[in-house]
C-alpha cells in the first residue's frame, strides 16, 4: 500500500468510540481512492472464495461471501448517506465516477459462473440440512444470484451488465436533478404584506432564512417547513398557488427537467425485468416481497379504494361547503385544501396546528420519544459528545439494554441545501456477527427536515413532524434492537413491503395520552398538555382519513403503472400521472403540475414498483397494534413480544411468520378500516 493509500482513513483502523467513523479526518479526496481499493480488495475476497481448492460448503462459500469486502461495506454505507444529506456538488460528482464501478462490480459477482456453480452446489447438497436462519442465508443467496443473472447466457449477462450500469447512472441523475430542481426555486418578498395569516413561527423561520442570505424581509424555499406554512397558512390565494406550483413542478420541463430520466430508468427496468423471464418489471421486483403477486398487490389497493374514494369525495364536497360558508364562491383547487382544511380542522375540533407546536418543542420531543423505547423495550440512551458528527447540528447518543451496549444514534433534523427533502432512518454500520463472533453493533442515523429554531422560539414541532419521527425511529428500533448473525439479513434488511411495519405501528403512540403525558410540555409555561387536546388529536385522527389514503393510493397506482406498462406506450411524463390520478382525483386537474419528476422514492429511492408498500405495511401494523390496544399500549411485556417476535429478527424469519407469530393470525385490512373510520 502506497503512502497515499496509509493517509486515508478507509484504509486503517479506526481507534474512535465504538470504531464510529472519524468524519473530521475523511476528506473528500479520500473516498474515490478508498473505493478503488476496497473494491481490488473484495475482488481478491471473491477471488478467494471461487478458487477455493476445496469442495464447497455453506461456510466456506456462502458464510463467506457474506462477510467478503468489508472495506467496501464501510465506504459504501459512509459515502452513499453523506451523499443523501450533505451532499455537496464535489460528493455528487464522485457519486458519478464510483457509481459505474460498484455496478460493475455486483454484476461481476452475480455473473460470475464458476462462482455461482459453488453456490448452486451448496444449495443442492445442504439446504435441508442447515439451521433457519442459515437456510434463509443461503435462499436469499442463491435467489439474489439467479435474480441477478446467473443463468443468463453469456451474450445476455452483457447485456444485463450493460442496462446495471446504464440504470445505476440514470438514478444518480434523476436523484441529482431532483436535489437542483429542489434548490433552485426561492421566493423574496421584502414585507409581510403578503404574508396575512401566517404564524409568528412561519415568519421567523423565513426571516431567519432571508437574514443568512443577508436580505430584508423574508425568505421561502422549497423545503417542507416552508411549502406547508404557505399551503397552510397564506390568506393570499396567489401566493399559495405560486407556492403550490412551484413545489409540484420540481425537475419538470426546465433546466432539471427529469421526463427523459424517467422513461429511461423505466425502459432499463423493463428490459432487466424481461431478460431475466419476467413479465413485467414489477412482477419482477414482487418475487421476494410479502405480498408476491400483482394480483394480491391490486387486491389490497382496490379494497381500499372502495372505501377511501367515496369517503374523500363526501370530505371534500363537506370541505368545498365549508368553504363557501367563509365567503369563497370557486371550486376549491389543490393550492386551497390545506388552507380550508386547517381552518376546517380548527372549526370542528377547536384545535389548530399552531396551538399544538408550543407542547412540541423539540428536545422535549426527543425525551419522549427515547422515552417511549425506555419504558417499553428496556433501553438506555446517553448522549455521546465524543462521538464525531458528520455535522454540527447532528446530537449523537449511545444505547444500551442494562449494562450491554445496544447501538450508537445519530440525529439530523433540520432541512440543509445539501439534504435531499423528507425523512429517513439510514445505517453506517449493519448490525452482524463477525468471523471472530463478535457481535458488531450497528451505527443508525435518523435525517429528518424539520422547521429549525429562530431567534425568537426554538424548534417546534408540527404534529405531523412528531409523527414522522416516531415513524423513522420505529425503523431506528428495527437496526437497534437486531440480533442477527448475517448483516443482509439484520435490521431493517426485511422485504420491502414489511420493513414499514415498525415504523408505523411505532406512529400509533402519537395520540396515546400515556405517551404524551411523559413530555408535551408548553415550552413556555411548562403546563403539560391539555387532556382536552388530546382527546380532540385522538378525534382528529379520522379527520380527512379517505382524502389521505386515495392520496396514498393513487402514488401507489402511479408506481405500478410505471412499472406494468411496455415502455413503447410510455411516450409523455404528464399524461401518465393522469391516466392514474383522473381514477382517483378528488380535485380539478391542475395543468403544469407533475410529481412523478420528483418522486424519489420510486426513482431513485428504492421503491420501485414497492409503493404499494406503504399501505400493505399499514395494514400489517393497525392489525398489529390491536394486540397493544387489547393488551396496554405501555404494557412492556406485550412489547418485549412485538420485539423478540419481529422487531430482533430483521429480514431472518419469513415475514408472514413474524407477523402471526406476534399475531396469531393472518392480517387483514379491517383493523385499518375501522381504525381511520371507513369501515
Amino acid at each position: 500500500m502506497n503512502d497515499t493509500l496509509l493517509l486515508n482513513p478507509f484504509c486503517r483502523d479506526w481507534n474512535t468510540p465504538r470504531q464510529t467513523p472519524p468524519f473530521s479526518q475523511i476528506k473528500l479526496e479520500h473516498y474515490q481512492p478508498a473505493f478503488e481499493v476496497s473494491i481490488r480488495q473484495a475482488k481478491a475476497d471473491i477471488t478467494a472464495i471461487r478458487n477455493n481448492p476445496e469442495a464447497p460448503t455453506f461456510h466456506n462459500t456462502v458464510v463467506a461471501l457474506e462477510h467478503a469486502g468489508r472495506m467496501l461495506n464501510r465506504v459504501t454505507e459512509i459515502f452513499f448517506n453523506i451523499l443523501e444529506c450533505d451532499g455537496t456538488p464535489e460528493m455528487h460528482d464522485i457519486a458519478d465516477r464510483v457509481q459505474p464501478m460498484l455496478t460493475e462490480f455486483s454484476n461481476s459477482i452475480h455473473l460470475d459462473q464458476k462462482l455461482f456453480q459453488r453456490i448452486k452446489t451448496v444449495y443442492d447438497n445442504e439446504l435441508e440440512t442447515l439451521t433457519p436462519i442459515d437456510r434463509k442465508l443461503l435462499e436469499d443467496t442463491y435467489d439474489g444470484f439467479i435474480h441477478s443473472g446467473a443463468n443468463l447466457s453469456e451474450a445476455d449477462k452483457q447485456r444485463f451488465n450493460e442496462l446495471s450500469v446504464r440504470l445505476a447512472n440514470l438514478t444518480l441523475a434523476f436523484g441529482h436533478n431532483a436535489l437542483e430542481a429542489n434548490n433552485a426555486y426561492t421566493l423574496h418578498l421584502p414585507d409581510s404584506s403578503r404574508l396575512q395569516g401566517l404564524p409568528a413561527s412561519a415568519l421567523d423561520l423565513a426571516a431567519h432564512k432571508a437574514k443568512a442570505k443577508e436580505l430584508e424581509g423574508y425568505l421561502f424555499d422549497l423545503s417542507a417547513p416552508c411549502v406547508t406554512a404557505i399551503l397552510k397558512y397564506a390568506d393570499d390565494r396567489a401566493l399559495r398557488h405560486e407556492m403550490y406550483m412551484r413545489s409540484s413542478c420540481k425537475a419538470f420541463r426546465d433546466q432539471f427537467d427529469n421526463c427523459q430520466n424517467i422513461l429511461d430508468i423505466v425502459e432499463c427496468r423493463h428490459q432487466i425485468a424481461q431478460l431475466l423471464g419476467y413479465k413485467t418489471y414489477a412482477d419482477y421486483a414482487l418475487h421476494d416481497r410479502m405480498a408476491k403477486s400483482l394480483e394480491r398487490v391490486y387486491g389490497l389497493l382496490d379494497e381500499l379504494k372502495t372505501y377511501a374514494l367515496p369517503a374523500g369525495q363526501r370530505e371534500i364536497a363537506e370541505l368545498n361547503q365549508f368553504a363557501q360558508s367563509l365567503g369563497f364562491e370557486e371550486p376549491l383547487q389543490r393550492w386551497d385544501y390545506a388552507y380550508y382544511a386547517e381552518k376546517q380542522q380548527q372549526a370542528l375540533f377547536n384545535l389548530s396546528t399552531e396551538a399544538l407546536k408550543p407542547y412540541f418543542e423539540l428536545q422535549h420531543v426527543i425525551k419522549g420519544v427515547l422515552g417511549l423505547a425506555e419504558r417499553l423495550y428496556g433501553l438506555r440512551f446517553v448522549q455521546n459528545e465524543e462521538i464525531e458528527k458528520y455535522h454540527p447540528d447532528v446530537k449523537v447518543y449511545e444505547v444500551f439494554d442494562g449494562d450491554r451496549f445496544m447501538a450508537v444514534l445519530y440525529l439530523d433534523f433540520h432541512p440543509r441545501a445539501t439534504k435531499r427533502s423528507g425523512a429517513w432512518m439510514t445505517n453506517f454500520r449493519e448490525q452482524y456477527v463477525d468471523e471472530a463472533g463478535q457481535d458488531v453493533r450497528p451505527l443508525v442515523s435518523l435525517v429528518m427536515n424539520f422547521t429549525p429554531a429562530t431567534a425568537q422560539t426554538p424548534a417546534l414541532l408540527t404534529f405531523g413532524e412528531l409523527t414522522t419521527f416516531l415513524h423513522e425511529f420505529g425503523h431506528a428500533l428495527n437496526s437497534i434492537v437486531s440480533e442477527v448473525p448475517y448483516a443482509s439479513l439484520s435490521g431493517t434488511n426485511s422485504p420491502r413491503d414489511f420493513v414499514e411495519l415498525p415504523s408505523q405501528l411505532n406512529e400509533n403512540w402519537a395520540v396515546e395520552p400515556a405517551f404524551l403525558e411523559t413530555f408535551a410540555r408548553h415550552y413556555e409555561t411548562g403546563e403539560l398538555i391539555p387532556e382536552a387536546y388530546i382527546l380532540q388529536i385522538r378525534k382528529m385522527r379520522q379527520f380527512m382519513a379517505g382524502y389521505a389514503c386515495t392520496r396514498q393510493l393513487s402514488f401507489g397506482y402511479l408506481d405500478l403503472l410505471w412499472h406494468t406498462t411496455p415502455p413503447e406506450q410510455l411516450q409523455d411524463v404528464y399524461a401518465m400521472e393522469r391516466k392514474v390520478f383522473d381514477t382517483v382525483e378528488l380535485f380539478p386537474v391542475v395543468e403544469g403540475a407533475c410529481m412523478s419528476t420528483s418522486f424519489s422514492h420510486l426513482f431513485s429511492g428504492g421503491y420501485a414498483a414497492g409503493y404499494y408498500g406503504y399501505k400493505w405495511a399499514e395494514m400489517l401494523e393497525a392489525d398489529a397494534f390491536h394486540c397493544f390496544e387489547q393488551e396496554g399500549v405501555m404494557n412492556p411485556e406485550t412489547a418485549q413480544r412485538y420485539r423478540k417476535t419481529i422487531l430482533s429478527r430483521g429480514g431472518s424469519v419469513d415475514a408472514l411468520r413474524m407477523f402471526t407469530d406476534f399475531t396469531g393470525h393472518e392480517p387483514t385490512p379491517d383493523a385499518l378500516l375501522r381504525r381511520d373510520g371507513l369501515k
